[in-house]
């Protein structure tokens, strides 16, 4: 359930219409700022559980975040099969220069951190698509030791 500050959110023609100041509430948290840190450096879709390996946060919580950002018109998902690939909403013209300011503005330690996890999460993906859902740390490790000497 969204926090009462989306409670205001309108839908007119199943396009999300969000205030400014329902979008600036949304990137008012730090981990809503981690997931669009992602996908600015991604410049692509992402499965839910590539954001989970990533920042290293439970699935429930991840998902909440991505639905608060869906709903203020940010990011939006496509479905195939059972996985969700989420990306950034880049047809609205006032996105552009939230993203590009924010690529500019998400800077730091734990920003690097996170932009390591992903890359060595999408190592593991086959044909441009996950498919090994939620994995540990030491699961990737392997994954990754696996694939490296089916190349050699």
């Amino acid at each position: 359930m969204l926090s009462s500050a989306y409670k205001h959110t309108t839908k007119k023609k199943n396009k999300i219409m969000a205030s400014n100041s329902e979008i600036f509430k949304a990137l008012a948290d730090d981990t809503r700022l981690r997931v669009l840190n992602l996908f600015l450096i991604s410049e692509g879709s992402l499965c839910v559980c590539e954001i989970v390996d990533a920042l290293e946060l439970p699935q429930y919580n991840i998902s909440k975040h991505l639905t608060v950002l869906r709903y203020v018109g940010l990011v939006d998902v496509e479905k195939e099969g059972l996985w969700g690939y989420y990306h950034l909403k880049t047809d609205e013209q006032k996105n552009h220069a939230l993203f590009a300011f924010l690529k500019n503005y998400l800077i730091g330690e734990k920003f690097d951190t996170d932009r390591s996890n992903l890359e060595v999460r999408l190592k593991l993906r086959e044909e441009g698509k996950c498919v090994i859902g939620n994995v540990s740390e030491q699961k990737v490790g392997k994954l990754i030791k696996k694939q490296a000497e089916q190349v050699i």
